[in-house]
């Protein structure tokens, strides 16, 4: 979900503007600072320079910022042309300042600097997803070349049919025909028709990686890769290998819902579509990128599994309207000891489809301006999805907030998983015990009916880990030269077959480019913050819940109205990013490290459901 964060990170979300770099602000820029410091020390930099650069740099970029965010709320809310110029100009201020920034930053690397100015220098470096080189014509091509990679993903579509019987279709569209079909012809060709979109990405993409790379050379980084895994408060090689140890904790869990959803397709389709071992033809899990699984419940689930509750049906027979929602989700947080939520909130955030323009509906948090004005853009529903929806989004608010006495470059999560944990862990307080306690339901259902919101919950959570953990492990490849353009496609299909268990339906070759036909490498958006999220999400359930007491099921735990669990969340969200993310961790949960034995904690019902259906199974995968 997206959020605009004032912090340095933004740069990466708003980069890609093809315009003519825009005027520097009249006062006196960092570059001048550190020119004049130059000048006056004959070429020696000192600590106390390092200082005074990092104090008139927070000071632009916070200014800065703070205008970014307001053009790009007007840009979302009020779509036109105008709205998306003003943005663009002010994304292409913000990201050159950026830029330059970071580069100034780099002056001071060998200077022996207290912990706190070396932390900010290198949040100051690392905020950067695509560092470019000094040289301003590689600049220009890195924009442009970002620039056409979005556009070719934006304007993709597929077409089939000839004349009057062709029919072309939407991303969207498509996605939800994967979701809903059970035609395994009909996925097939729309699996294969969205990747057509992608081979003339990659002459591109390898331009990219080059120019990227000699960027952050520039930074002191031998690789785009190694900068990439430098952004977690430990040596890169140690961060990618603590990645592995927390997936094979998980691994047995997926394995066995992949057993499992594996038979149940082959009961569906046969042997000629589904093997009865073996990997997963990629295109019948429900999603385009067979990232989640959730939309093939129906086919996955027994005759008898059923749902304890609807929530839709709760929320509508509550009569609430959608601010009433947000008013609910508001309570929950202030039942943990949080202030309420600024009269501003109300006034500003989008709840509903305005009647008179068009705007982007998909859900998000705003910080406007590193203090009180915090927003939420959505489109509420009436339904569970949107019910859920904005106690997360709420929980990116709450977090804002109360960070925001912190110095600008620490504005921000603890790590770029963070913020979406916290939401995700809020949205986990969602049960029957809460939902009673709310007043939507009158009596609180026995556990008989667990299995099918847990298997409901896995396929979604569980199915992702693989993916999450292989988008960035095929990049830190692509960035390091392990992998080479002419094997960028053989390398994504051996990580999607090694950790995921699936395969593509047809034939794949180096003609095509399929890591292309997933947003987040075209848009160069990291992707191990995904991963991240779904560990901490659980492990920060957890503890909350062991600080509130429960003694129950970790499934049917919410922490509503805890003041010990509400102390821990408040205490460890108002650090920010000042310490490394191991003491916010540890303020948490009392672990500095991750720790994804939570989540079999969370599904030990489903796990032992799991391995009574998969006996006389063979599970696993070649």
């Amino acid at each position: 979900m997206r959020k605009i964060a004032l912090v340095i990170a933004a740069a990466a979300a708003f980069a890609g503007c093809d315009k003519k770099p825009a005027d520097e602000p009249v006062s006196q820029s960092s570059v001048e600072v550190v020119a004049a410091v130059d000048e006056t020390a004959g070429g020696e930099v000192t600590a106390e320079d390092a200082k005074a650069f990092l104090q008139d740099a927070q000071g632009r970029l916070e200014k800065m910022a703070e205008e970014l965010s307001h053009a790009s709320w007007l840009a979302s809310t009020y779509i036109n042309t105008d709205s998306q110029y003003v943005e663009a100009l002010a994304s292409e201020r913000f990201t050159t300042m950026a830029v330059e920034l970071a580069n100034e930053a780099a002056r001071f690397d060998g200077l022996d600097l207290d912990a706190e100015t070396r932390r900010q220098l290198t949040m100051l470096k690392q905020g950067l997803v695509l560092p470019a080189p000094k040289d301003p014509q590689l600049t220009a091509e890195l924009a442009q070349i970002g620039s056409k990679l979005q556009g070719m993903y934006g304007a993709g579509k597929f077409c089939s049919g000839e004349g009057d019987s062709e029919k072309c279709y939407t991303l969207t569209e498509m996605g939800r025909l994967m979701a809903e079909s059970r035609d395994p012809e009909l996925l097939k060709e729309l699996w294969v028709g969205w990747r057509e979109v992608s081979p003339p990405m990659k002459p591109l993409y390898q331009r990219q990686v080059e120019i990227a790379n000699a960027g952050a050379q520039e930074l002191g980084y031998d690789n785009l890769s190694e900068m990439w895994r430098s952004k977690y408060d430990m040596d890169p090689d140690a961060f990618a290998a603590d990645m592995d140890v927390q997936w094979n904790k998980v691994k047995p869990l997926y394995e066995a819902l992949h057993c499992h959803v594996r038979a149940r397709l082959n009961e569906r389709y046969g042997d000629e579509v589904v093997p009865p071992n073996g990997k997963i033809p990629a295109h019948l899990l429900g999603n385009m990128w067979a990232q989640e699984w959730g939309n093939i419940y129906d086919v996955v689930k027994d005759e008898d599994m059923e749902a304890p509750y609807d929530l839709t049906e709760l929320v509508v027979e509550s009569g609430m309207d959608e601010k009433d929602m947000v008013k609910v989700g508001e309570r929950f947080f202030t039942s943990l000891g949080f202030k309420p939520l600024p009269e501003t909130f109300w006034q500003r955030s989008q709840f509903t489809q305005p009647r008179d323009r068009d705007v982007v509906c998909h859900a998000s948090a705003w910080n406007m301006d590193g203090q009180d004005d915090i927003r939420i853009k959505m489109c509420i529903q009436k339904t569970a999805d949107d019910f859920i929806t904005i106690h997360h989004e709420l929980g990116h608010n709450f977090y804002q907030r109360i960070y925001k006495d912190q110095p600008f470059l620490y504005k921000e999560g603890a790590n770029d998983g963070f913020h979406e944990a916290v939401g995700d862990a809020i949205a986990l307080s969602i049960t029957p015990k809460y939902l009673q306690q709310i007043d939507l339901m009158d009596d609180e259902p026995d556990e008989s009916k667990d299995i099918g919101f847990l298997m409901r919950q896995a396929l979604d959570k569980i199915a992702f880990l693989p993916f999450g953990l292989m988008v960035d492990k095929w990049r830190w490849k692509v960035f390091s030269g392990e992998v080479e353009p002419e094997g960028y496609n053989k390398a994504w299909w051996q990580l999607r077959e090694e950790y995921q268990g699936v395969e593509a339906p047809v034939q794949r070759s180096e003609a095509d480019f399929d890591p292309g036909a997933k947003y987040h490498i075209p848009g160069n958006t990291p992707y191990a913050r995904y991963f991240l999220a779904r560990i901490q999400q659980f492990q920060f359930h957890r503890a909350l819940c062991d600080a509130a007491g429960e003694t129950g099921p970790l499934h049917r735990c919410s922490i509503y109205g805890n003041d010990a669990a509400g102390e821990k969340l408040r205490n460890m969200l108002a650090m920010g990013a000042s310490k490394p993310w191991p003491d916010a961790m540890e303020a948490l949960t009392g672990q500095r490290e991750l720790d994804a034995s939570a989540i079999i904690d969370y599904f030990q019902p489903l796990m032992a459901y799991l391995d009574e259906q998969n006996q006389g199974r063979q599970c696993g995968w070649e």
